[in-house]
């Protein structure tokens, strides 16, 4: 067989074997990097202004199809006695029984149960966050903020890192999961706003 003839087999081979390298790459794996993960809430106080807090230790990971844009396989791990509102008090009083009691229930979990792309680089995420024992549906408005090589690291010392970074929102009412503190007289609000921004890193 002559060269010439040998090119169309050799292209289809070559092409196949892209596709299947690209079917066999993806979607690709990635652990949440705890130093880069913000957890972070907002709570209505009396009607005068909001509370902003966040949790100090969280873990997670997911999948990522960076071609279809498809999340998957997402949990993420909060660890209910590292919530802090710069107020020492206020901070004890959030991990005691009226709220997050975090000597009974020490973690708190959101575990993805679907997603489904709304944009370009937005998506929703649908899951499962246990408080308290309790589980309910809660709903992440989650956009994808970018893809790429770590500007820092490698050399001979650590390997370069592949990093994605997502932000998200999301809101739930904390009486569904039994934490009624408050919530009658309207001192602190029933609504808390969810503020999630992570940078993972691909394994």
């Amino acid at each position: 067989m002559t060269l010439m003839r040998q090119l169309p087999a050799l292209t289809l081979a070559a092409l196949l074997t892209l596709g299947a390298a690209r079917a066999e790459a993806a979607p690709e794996a990635y652990k949440i990097d705890p130093e880069h993960l913000s957890v972070g809430f907002l709570v209505d106080h009396i009607g005068y202004a909001k509370v902003l807090g966040l949790f100090r230790e969280a873990e997670g990971s997911f999948r990522f199809d960076r071609e279809t844009r498809q999340l998957s396989d997402l949990t993420v791990t909060i660890k209910s006695a590292s919530v802090y509102t710069a107020h020492e008090k206020r901070d004890e009083h959030l991990r005691g029984p009226d709220f997050l009691n975090a000597g009974e229930f020490p973690e708190m979990v959101f575990t993805m149960t679907g997603s489904e792309p709304t944009g370009e680089r937005t998506g929703k995420v649908t899951g499962d966050l246990t408080i308290l024992g309790v589980t309910k549906p809660v709903t992440l408005d989650v956009t994808w903020n970018k893809s790429a090589e770590y500007p820092f690291g490698g050399g001979l010392l650590s390997k370069p890192n592949f990093v994605t970074g997502i932000s998200a929102r999301g809101s739930f009412k904390r009486s569904d999961f039994g934490m009624m503190y408050a919530v009658e007289n309207g001192w602190v609000g029933d609504r808390v706003d969810l503020i999630i921004e992570a940078e993972a890193i691909r394994q």
